[in-house]
């Protein structure tokens, strides 16, 4: 059996932050980051109601009404994010909590932007082990709380949201998937944690904030996510233009445009929602799979690919059938 998706849903915070906005407070412009970048405007958290925890919940209800299932009807609950409310208990105990499923195994993984992909693919493996059945699956991010708004070259990429996906083992759905790290590039893109200060030792006890080598981040998403969607489509063997759609990590424009010619497929097979979204890091590729969804872009029987990267590094695929 693996992992079929039967509900999906996703929430953003109500506050809209466009580039003039950021524009007024840091050294920018709308021009100098929508050429660069595809963004137009992110949403951010504004207001104390507005959580990773409260994200991801709104998210996860959205996609179980969507699927029929109710809480009580999950085995199992994976967060993927970065930028939890606590650094324990795990946000997938905490939106256990809130759904009122204590059933349920509920923990978090943290794999950065492809942290969804590597959930999904958990998921399908427990599946086929023959462990679980059903399983809730989340990518949210409060990036807005790690990036240092006075760095331009970070602040205007990232936004808040959470996005939400129910799976059941199905003998149709995950056709196959692939995961993989690399750890010697783990500079280029990383967020320094809280440090020791024990009395027996102290180090700087202040948290970083988001620090990335766009340029080496822009040339590893080039190749990588390429060489994975070609790996995944051979193993599989399916041809590149069967695919109805590929849902890609939605980091820049550029890098997504980049990657349909690599290629060599039309752009309107890689939806976007960049412009408006922002990279939200794990939270992206749900998110974008449930406005296509609620779009009524998707029939019974598609094809779909997902592929994403970050840091770590890491990096992620699956072929599905919708």
């Amino acid at each position: 059996m693996r992992a079929k998706i039967i509900g999906t849903g996703s929430c953003l915070p109500d506050k809209i932050v466009t580039n003039d906005a950021l524009s007024s407070f840091v050294d920018t412009s709308d021009e100098w980051i929508w050429s660069r970048t595809g963004i137009r405007e992110r949403r951010l958290v504004s207001s104390e109601s507005e959580t990773t925890v409260s994200m991801a919940v709104s998210a996860a209800k959205a996609a179980l009404e969507d699927s029929g299932l109710l809480p009580q009807d999950l085995d199992l609950i994976l967060v993927s994010t970065v930028s939890s409310d606590f650094i324990t208990p795990s946000t997938a105990c905490l939106v256990q909590r809130e759904l009122g499923t204590c059933n349920a195994a509920a923990f978090d993984l943290n794999a950065a932007c492809s942290g969804f992909l590597f959930a999904l693919n958990t998921a399908d493996a427990y599946f086929q082990a023959g462990i679980f059945r059903t399983a809730l699956l989340i990518g949210v991010e409060t990036l807005s709380k790690i990036v240092d708004w006075h760095d331009r070259s970070t602040c205007v990429l990232f936004g808040d949201g959470a996005g939400a996906a129910v799976v059941k083992a199905a003998p149709d759905g995950m056709i196959a998937g692939l995961q993989g790290s690399d750890g010697s590039g783990g500079d280029i893109l990383s967020c320094r944690g809280r440090a020791c200060g024990s009395p027996f030792f102290h180090a700087d006890a202040s948290p970083g904030c988001l620090h990335m080598d766009g340029r080496k981040v822009f040339q590893f998403a080039v190749k990588k996510v390429p060489e994975c969607i070609q790996s995944l489509l051979q193993a599989a063997g399916v041809d590149a233009g069967d695919v109805s759609y590929y849902l890609l990590h939605q980091a820049n424009s550029r890098i997504i445009s980049s990657i349909a010619q690599k290629l060599k497929l039309p752009l309107e097979k890689f939806p976007m929602n960049v412009e408006s979204r922002g990279n939200t890091s794990a939270a992206s590729i749900p998110i974008l799979l449930d406005e296509v969804h609620r779009a009524g872009m998707l029939s019974e029987g598609d094809l779909l690919l997902f592929s994403g990267f970050g840091a770590g590094l890491t990096w992620g695929a699956a072929l599905l059938r919708w």
